[in-house]
C-alpha cells in the first residue's frame, strides 16, 4: 500500500462520460478514459484492509490490491501485467462488468468504494498501447485437438488457456463474426468492437483456429465432432429468450431484445440489413418490458436510432436507494441503479404486469397492463390499476431460460439440471466423457466476468483430462 491515508485524502471520482447531447448521435464509446494522473489518485484509496474482501466479488479473483499499489506509484507495466495473469480480456470487463469487486470494497462499508473498474480499464488500455498483447505462443506442441463451441466469453477464454498449453484449438462459431454476444449483444457505445478484433488477432498468432459460419449440430454432427476431436468444450450461451405468451404476441412490431440489437450492431459493423425485416425505433413510441442490462441496452439503442419516446417497464418493485439491514456488505447492493442509457432518456416504471399487447392493422399499437404488488413470493395485481401505453415498438428484454434445445445438446444426450441448463462438475465436466461445458451454457445467464472465469475453469479440466493415459480415458468413454 503506497498511501496509508490515501482513502481519507481523495473522495471516489467516477468515469467521465461524454455529454448526452453529443453521445447519442453516434455509436462511440460513452465512458471518457480516465488520464493516468487521475488513476492514480484513485489507485491511493486502495486500503490496507488486512483482508482484500474484493477477491470475494471477484470470480477471476483478480489481484486488485497488487495492481492498485502499482498503479498508484505509476508503475503501469508491471500493473497491467498483474492484471492479465488472471483475466484474459480486462479490456472487456474494464468496460462491461459492473464491477461486483467494488461492492465487496472494504471501504464500501462505510465510504465510497475504490474505482477497481476504471482503473482496471486503463491497464488494459494501457497494455494494449504498450504492445503487452502480442501473441503468448505455447513452449511445446502436444498434439491433442480441442473443438471449442462458441465463441464468447467463456469460449475464448477456454481457447486461449488451451492454446496456450499447446494444444490445437478449433472454435466453431455459426455467426460470421466472432464474439458471441459481445460482438452482437453489447452495443458499440459500451464496448467497441475493434476490442474484440485485436484479441482475435492476438489468438489466431497463438495457434487458435476460428471457423466462422459454422453450426455445430446440423453442419457439423456431434458424433463427428467427438471423432476429430479429444476433448470438447461446450461454451454455447444461453440464448433461449424467455417468452410473453399473452394475447397479440404474433403482432408485428414485437420482437426480441437480442432479435433488434443483433441488427443494429450490424449496422454499425457496415453490414447490409434487410429493409423487409428492418427492427427500427425511428419515429416510434417504444416500449422495453426488462429492466436488466439488455432492456438498457436496448434503451440506448432506441435512443440513438431517434424514438420519439422509450419507456421501460419492469416487473419487480422499485429497490431501493440505499442498502438494506438484509441485504448487508459485502453482499451485492439490491439497489436503484441508473444505466448511461438510461441517462438520456427512458421513462422507466415499476411493479408493472404487461397483460396483452393491442393492435391495428396487424401492428402493435399499445401494451395492457396493470400494477403489481409482490406478496409471499407471488405478483398480485392491484385491482383498479389498469393502464394503456400507446407504442409502435416493444422489445422484450426478461432474460434468458437457456441454452437452445435440440441440435448439439440433443445429439450428445447432454443432462440438464432443473434450470435446463447443462449439468457440470466443478471441473466443467458433463455426463460425456470428454465433453465439457461452461460459462452460461451450464451457470445460466450471468456476467462476462464469471463467463470469463469459467472459461479458465473448464481449460483446467480439460488440461487435466488430456493428460491422463489414453487408456483411462477410452475406459470412460
Amino acid at each position: 500500500m503506497g498511501d496509508p491515508k490515501g482513502f481519507l485524502r481523495v473522495p471516489r471520482a467516477e468515469e467521465e462520460e461524454r455529454p448526452v447531447g453529443e453521445r447519442v448521435l453516434d455509436w462511440r464509446e460513452v465512458v471518457v478514459p480516465a488520464s493516468e494522473e487521475d488513476v492514480r489518485a484513485q489507485a491511493s484509496r486502495c486500503m490496507d484492509c488486512g483482508i482484500p474482501f474484493c477477491h470475494q466479488g471477484c470470480p477471476l479473483a483478480n489481484l486488485i490490491p497488487e495492481w492498485n499499489d502499482l498503479a498508484y506509484h505509476g508503475r503501469f507495466d508491471e500493473a497491467a501485467r498483474r492484471l492479465l495473469a488472471t483475466n484474459n480480456f480486462p479490456e472487456v470487463t474494464g468496460r462491461v462488468c459492473p464491477a461486483p469487486c467494488e461492492s465487496s470494497c472494504v471501504l464500501a462499508m462505510r465510504d465510497e468504494p475504490v474505482t477497481i473498474k476504471t482503473i482496471e480499464r486503463t491497464l488494459a488500455d494501457h497494455a494494449r498501447a504498450s504492445g503487452f498483447l502480442s501473441p503468448v505462443i505455447a513452449a511445446a506442441i502436444t498434439g491433442k485437438r480441442v473443438a471449442v463451441v462458441g465463441s464468447g466469453p467463456a469460449g475464448l477464454a477456454a481457447a486461449q488457456q488451451l492454446a496456450r498449453a499447446g494444444h490445437e484449438v478449433v472454435v466453431f462459431e455459426r455467426a460470421d463474426r466472432i464474439g458471441g454476444l459481445l460482438r452482437y449483444g453489447i452495443p458499440d457505445f459500451k464496448l467497441e468492437k475493434g476490442l474484440l478484433d485485436e484479441r482475435v488477432a492476438q489468438m489466431r498468432a497463438e495457434g487458435v483456429v476460428f471457423r466462422m459460419g459454422v453450426s455445430v449440430g446440423l453442419d457439423v454432427r456431434a458424433e463427428q465432432l467427438l471423432h476429430e476431436f479429444d476433448a470438447v468444450a461446450l461454451t454455447i450461451g444461453s440464448r433461449a429468450p424467455r417468452d410473453l405468451p399473452i394475447a397479440g404476441r404474433e403482432l408485428r412490431g414485437v420482437h426480441f431484445a437480442m432479435e433488434y440489437l443483433t441488427q443494429q450492431n450490424r449496422r454499425v459493423a457496415g453490414d447490409a440489413v434487410d429493409a423487409a425485416r428492418a427492427i427500427l425505433a425511428t419515429g416510434k413510441r417504444v416500449v422495453v418490458i426488462g429492466g436488466g442490462d439488455t432492456g438498457s441496452d436496448c434503451v440506448g439503442t432506441a435512443v440513438r436510432q431517434g424514438a420519439a419516446t422509450v419507456t421501460q417497464l419492469e416487473l419487480m418493485p422499485k429497490p431501493a436507494l440505499v442498502r438494506m439491514p438484509t441485504n448487508p456488505w459485502p453482499e451485492w447492493p439490491l439497489v436503484l441503479r441508473t444505466s448511461s442509457s438510461q441517462e438520456e432518456g427512458a421513462d422507466r416504471d415499476w411493479s408493472v404486469s404487461t397483460r396483452a399487447f393491442r393492435g391495428k392493422g396487424g401492428r402493435v399499437a399499445g401494451i395492457e397492463a396493470v400494477r403489481v404488488v409482490l406478496e409471499k413470493g407471488s405478483m398480485k395485481a392491484v385491482p383498479g390499476s389498469e393502464l394503456s401505453i400507446p407504442c409502435e415498438l416493444v422489445l422484450l428484454a426478461m432474460g434468458f431460460v437457456g441454452p437452445e434445445r435440440g441440435g448439439l445438446v440433443d445429439q450428445l444426450g447432454l443432462a440438464l439440471d432443473g434450470r435446463g441448463n447443462v449439468r457440470t462438475d466443478a471441473s466443467g465436466t458433463t455426463n460425456v466423457p470428454g465433453v465439457f461445458a461452461g460459462g452460461d451454457a451450464a451457470r445460466g445467464q450471468s456476467l462476462v466476468v464469471w463467463a470469463i472465469a469459467d472459461g479458465r475453469r473448464i481449460a483446467t479440466g480439460i488440461e487435466a483430462w488430456l493428460r491422463r493415459p489414453a487408456m483411462a480415458r477410452a475406459a470412460n468413454a
